[in-house]
């Protein structure tokens, strides 16, 4: 049986490694319908830049990881938003590719429990239409991690490049994936097809209880678990929404709790807390490889304080995580 483990202790007061945590993927423009904007006969729409490696790369660098974004970002006005909003966070835009193509939009509806569907707007966008040059430029030799999925690694013709870029530079860092499935924009077969190559390269391996449905429909979490960990992944983490996490490492399973909140919505709730797992696991030094020495006690206390990360998310509008201050969690260089 699954067993409940104790609050983490707070986080030390300086970083083991200084190398970048890598997110490589997909910004979009998230619009929502604005009642109080419009005029007679108007629909007036509030922008705010979203898109799951985007969301995971602001909330990382405002806990104060240092992080890098590799992704291809439009020169149009969103895209102007994207940089703008990356950059604010403290994240380094170094490695961004300057793109022709138009930017992803997404048109968000949310229900009355906080929860919101996307329809997508994406076909021919800057995102996924990575070249073999452009990846093969990516600067990887100073990163700890690589994080990436979504999109990025199911919208052709960038994805299987992506996929081969992540087989290529796993020999130097730990390989973090996030299915983040997208039924609207690609059929759930897809990411069934190829998640357990995923597994193959991928250390940690994040999902929701939504993706799980998606993708091995009426199958439990622990039997899934067990399927993933055999194709090769040693961390997997299914996030459970207010109940929680299921951990898994090499098979060996803890439940944790979710903190109480007055959820506005969940948008981007699922990208924070995979920051708040890879911000913990790089404090402890356990990024840069295999995961070598981590054990299920701190994986488990990592994921408490992303579900923390999570929560505090939820209950703002949007996908606006919190910074390291609001944890009680020192920015680097910080304390001692």
């Amino acid at each position: 049986m699954p067993r409940e483990i104790p609050p983490p202790i707070r986080e030390r007061r300086s970083f083991v490694s200084q190398r970048f945590v890598a997110v490589l993927g997909e910004c979009v423009a998230d619009t929502f319908a604005d009642p109080a904007g419009a005029r007679p006969g108007e629909l007036a729409l509030r922008v705010l830049p979203g898109g799951g490696p985007a969301n995971t790369a602001v909330a990382l660098a405002r806990l104060g990881t240092p992080t890098r974004f590799l992704g291809r970002i439009s020169d149009d006005a969103f895209g102007g938003l994207f940089r703008a909003h990356l950059g604010s966070a403290g994240v380094d835009l170094g490695a961004v590719v300057a793109a022709p193509e138009p930017s992803t939009l997404a048109i968000a509806t949310v229900d009355d429990l906080g929860q919101a569907r996307y329809a997508f707007h994406a076909d021919r966008a800057a995102d996924w239409q990575w070249s073999g040059a452009e990846l093969a430029a990516l600067p990887l030799a100073d990163a700890s991690c690589l994080h990436t999925g979504s999109l990025a690694l199911v919208r052709e013709p960038g994805g299987a490049l992506v996929e081969h870029l992540v087989e290529r530079a796993r020999a130097g860092l730990t390989v973090s994936i996030d299915p983040n499935v997208r039924p609207q924009l690609v059929d759930p077969a897809v990411y069934r097809a190829r998640l357990d190559r995923w597994c193959e390269l991928a250390d940690i391996l994040r999902l929701s209880s939504d993706d799980l449905e998606l993708l091995l429909p009426g199958v439990p979490p622990e039997r899934a678990c067990d399927g993933w960990h055999a194709a090769g992944a040693r961390l997997v983490v299914i996030t459970l929404g207010g109940a929680g996490a299921l951990v898994s490492l090499d098979g060996e399973r803890v439940r944790v709790p979710a903190p109480e909140v007055a959820v506005v919505d969940t948008v981007g709730a699922g990208d924070s807390f995979t920051a708040g797992l890879l911000h913990r696991l790089a404090h402890l030094g356990r990024l840069g490889g295999r995961l070598g020495g981590l054990s299920l006690a701190e994986a488990a206390a990592a994921c408490r304080f992303a579900a923390e990360v999570a929560a505090l998310t939820c209950s703002v509008p949007g996908p606006n995580p919190p910074w390291a201050e609001q944890l009680g969690t020192p920015r680097q260089g910080q304390g001692s």
